[in-house]
């Protein structure tokens, strides 16, 4: 059932919460391309290449709203408040995120706030950095001889206090492999606790940074020694941790040379 309007809420404008993709812009959907090309109000992270930007019209309204670690991030209370504004002056807004708005992506959350606040909203999905950087480095994230389920999970815990901390021993169990995004930080302990769950140190991982854009580079190591390498070859975000034995399923010759693209934005 749809939420009633609010006292003197517009309605005018539409929301679409957009997924960018995980960088490359030829990777990009095309009802995306779409609305980029038509869009009159833009509101956009820095996990987005520069390519899609200039897509929009010249006359668009454009908001930064990117979070990034170390630096001054807007909160999301505000980015609800600024897609509000927006849809009682615009037509058409974008609401532009990297890979997919609902992994991750506190896409949800502003969808509940859009409707709540009677404002007409549709997400359009985008492929997801978590399968795209593994293919990049050739990586399948399943194969018939690697198990038969794959977890996606977030490794940074730090940026929802309020949410349950991982269980990683847990899925250490539970699942045959483990793609997990914002891991870098907390590599060490994510290792840690995955061997305490029962994993091998000898389990295939890799770690690959900067996926499908320029910059890219991957390494491909045992679980027990992943975290130290990653230190000694000083690997950065935004990266994507690879667990399980998938890794050893790599295939290189399938890999798609990364895109001619800058990720992120620039602070």
């Amino acid at each position: 059932m749809s939420a009633s309007p609010q006292p003197g809420a517009a309605t005018r404008g539409r929301v679409y919460l957009v997924g960018a993709g995980p960088g490359d812009p030829e990777l990009l959907t095309l009802k995306a391309h779409r609305l980029l090309r038509q869009c009159d109000a833009l509101v956009y992270d820095s996990l987005v290449p520069k390519a899609l930007l200039d897509l929009v019209p010249s006359h668009c309204e454009r908001r930064f709203v990117g979070k990034r670690r170390g630096h001054h991030s807007v909160p999301q209370p505000s980015t609800n408040a600024v897609l509000v504004e927006l849809a009682a002056s615009h037509r058409t807004i974008v609401r532009l995120k990297g890979g997919d708005p609902f992994l991750f992506g506190r896409g949800g959350e502003e969808a509940a706030h859009l409707a709540q606040h009677g404002i007409p909203v549709e997400v359009v999905p985008g492929v997801t950095s978590g399968i795209a950087a593994p293919a990049y480095a050739g990586i399948p994230v399943t194969h018939r001889r690697a198990g038969s389920s794959v977890t996606f999970v977030t490794g940074h815990e730090e940026i929802d206090k309020a949410r349950p901390g991982v269980n990683w021993q847990g899925l250490a169990r539970s699942s045959d492999g483990l793609v997990i995004y914002m891991g870098l930080h907390n590599l060490e302990r994510i290792c840690q606790e995955l061997m305490a769950g029962g994993l091998e140190p000898s389990t295939p991982a890799a770690v690959i940074q900067q996926g499908t854009v320029r910059g890219q580079r991957s390494l491909v190591a045992e679980l027990g020694s992943l975290a130290e390498r990653v230190e000694r070859e000083a690997f950065s975000s935004p990266s994507i941790v690879v667990v399980g034995a998938m890794v050893a399923e790599r295939v290189e010759a399938c890999a798609p040379v990364p895109a001619d693209a800058e990720m992120p934005i620039p602070f």
